[in-house]
């Protein structure tokens, strides 16, 4: 229960996150917040991550991105029951992916375009707009490897103790 509670927050978060930069922000206005660091800029992006597929056609674009997406919610709740059953971590992190997939699977249905406006720059060097949902993702793959490798490193301490 508590990891919909998880998905759910993110969801939330990322949903009102964007209606009010659509309330608030033109398309491509900028907004400093951290000079030299980090803007608020309203950006859409029609394609995956980066910016991926953004350029194909949109029944095309629109299938695979369907598609990859069934697939991945399908992978994540696969590894909940299965894999992860007694791992709260792991948990934990696949529910922060989850509500991060489908935060943006909303604007794709509702916009055909997933809304980005977190904008993070050194100089003339701009990281790809994002959004609440991508970050929840990012955050929730990057425990997931990380506890991968603790894991991993577990089992190999054990085997040597053997």
């Amino acid at each position: 229960m508590w990891m919909t509670a998880v998905s759910f927050v993110v969801v939330v978060l990322d949903q009102l996150s964007k209606w009010l930069v659509l309330q608030n922000i033109a398309r491509g206005e900028i907004i400093p917040v951290v000079p030299s660091f980090f803007n608020l800029t309203l950006t859409f992006n029609r394609g995956a991550a980066f910016g991926i597929l953004a350029g194909v056609p949109d029944g095309t674009r629109q299938l695979l991105l369907g598609v990859t997406t069934l697939i991945a919610l399908s992978a994540v709740l696969y590894f909940l029951r299965k894999d992860y059953r007694d791992q709260k971590l792991a948990q934990f992190s696949l529910a922060l992916i989850f509500g991060g997939a489908v935060g943006n699977i909303i604007d794709r249905f509702r916009l055909g375009e997933v809304v980005d406006f977190l904008d993070v720059y050194w100089q003339n060097y701009h990281w790809p707009a994002f959004n609440v949902a991508d970050s929840a993702i990012c955050v929730g793959v990057c425990i997931l490897i990380l506890r991968g490798n603790k894991s991993h490193e577990s089992a190999e301490k054990k085997a040597v103790e053997l």
